[in-house]
């Protein structure tokens, strides 16, 4: 039997509710806050990604999809969205219609990473990207965005992860500075850890080894050796939460996992996913547009993993969905209706009603447990002696009334189930 491929999932009718539910109050926040919508391909040039994302990073070392296409041009499937947003608002030289460019997006993405509870190897992210502004204002508020929607779908085991980066220059500096710390404890690093000394020496940081992390607990950290610009900044941003009310707290070991990010970077994590808590993260990345071959343009924002966020929504109970039902439900009571049945339901779709009906000649019996599981709201008869005197037979299913209506009076049924 052919199945879904490892790592995929199907998204089936009983879940797309949930789906649907995240979809919108997504774009609601975000429209609420100016931001419009963009969609880029689902593949790029495999340049793009190792130009922004860093060729020593796991991401383009390890997990993406690249293929050669027909054409000798190496393809690879998007593994984040940043990337793509940039390279289509350098494309389409979008800064010079407008100074300051706020985009979202929901999207999949695609990561050859071993299957875990909330991620898969094709996944979905929505997230958001400011283009234009170097002021930690739009820092502030990109994690507010993220954190109403989080907490708009109901979460509370909540926690904002807040760090600064600093600009290239400090950071380098930093980078020496931890390099002659761990110098002397390299051989006792795990083999990843030792691979990043030389080639991402932050991502020491995110290992998950316990011997590891033994070694970086008397570590300098970065935040203690930025410049006084991203200091100041970050002040600013802490002060701007506070006065949002978002909760935080200043994580110094968080780096995340991307060559681009500058400044301000942040994670919010959820205590109900497991070992890989992080449901979304982010930050500023003052130096990709012109990385990316663009005019010099600031940048901040961050990406969430939907999968994630809703495993998250089911271990909290936090959804509250309205019942799916249908407004009506026809069933007939001779077989040699189903016309008459099409032509109704045609008539009733007209008049914005959910309406369906029994297609395989079922008993009444049969039709009705049909319009139970639809969960109908109301039942329509047509046939029997109702029907040969020119009347139509309208059940309520929540009150159980019946009410009988004449075959020229379709109207009169749209008005009374549309109430």
């Amino acid at each position: 039997m052919l199945k879904a491929i490892t790592g995929t999932k199907d998204i089936l009718p009983t879940e797309i509710q949930r789906w649907k539910y995240l979809e919108k109050v997504v774009e609601e926040i975000f429209t609420g806050f100016n931001y419009k919508e963009i969609r880029t391909p689902v593949f790029e040039e495999t340049a793009l990604f190792a130009r922004s994302i860093g060729e020593e990073t796991d991401i383009v070392g390890k997990e993406m999809y690249t293929f050669i296409d027909k054409g000798k041009t190496s393809l690879t499937l998007k593994p984040e969205m940043t990337a793509s947003v940039v390279r289509a608002f350098i494309e389409h030289s979008l800064g010079k219609y407008q100074s300051l460019n706020k985009f979202f997006y929901i999207s999949p993405m695609f990561r050859q990473e071993r299957p875990q509870a909330g991620r898969q190897r094709q996944f979905h992210q929505f997230g958001g990207e400011a283009l234009g502004s170097t002021s930690p204002l739009l820092d502030a508020e990109i994690i507010i965005i993220v954190y109403k929607i989080l907490s708009g779908l109901g979460l509370k085991d909540l926690t904002v992860k807040l760090n600064s980066l600093g600009v290239p220059g400090s950071r380098e500096n930093y980078k020496n500075l931890l390099r002659e710390f761990l110098n002397d404890s390299k051989d006792k690093l795990s083999g990843d850890s030792r691979k990043r000394l030389d080639q991402n020496i932050l991502r020491i940081f995110d290992s998950k080894v316990e011997s590891d992390q033994e070694i970086l607990k008397s570590a300098p950290f970065l935040i203690d050796y930025i410049d006084e610009e991203s200091r100041t900044d970050f002040e600013v941003v802490k002060n701007l939460l506070k006065q949002s009310n978002i909760p935080f707290e200043i994580d110094p070991k968080l780096v995340r996992g991307l060559d681009y990010y500058t400044k301000t970077t942040f994670e919010i994590v959820s205590g109900k996913v497991g070992s890989q808590s992080a449901l979304c993260g982010g930050g500023r990345y003052d130096l990709l547009v012109e990385q990316l071959g663009g005019e010099p343009t600031p940048g901040v924002g961050f990406a969430a993993g939907m999968e994630r966020i809703l495993f998250a929504c089911e271990n909290e109970q936090s959804l509250n969905l309205p019942e799916e039902n249908i407004d009506l439900y026809i069933i007939k009571l001779d077989k040699n209706l189903s016309s008459k049945v099409f032509d109704l339901a045609l008539y009733f779709r007209k008049g914005d009603l959910v309406v369906d009906y029994d297609y395989l000649d079922r008993s009444v019996k049969a039709q009705m447990r049909e319009a139970n599981k639809f969960n109908a709201r109301y039942v329509l008869f047509i046939g029997g002696d109702e029907f040969q005197s020119g009347k139509l037979n309208l059940k309520n299913m929540g009150t159980g009334e019946q009410k009988l209506i004449g075959l020229d009076n379709y109207s009169e049924i749209i008005n009374l189930v549309r109430k």
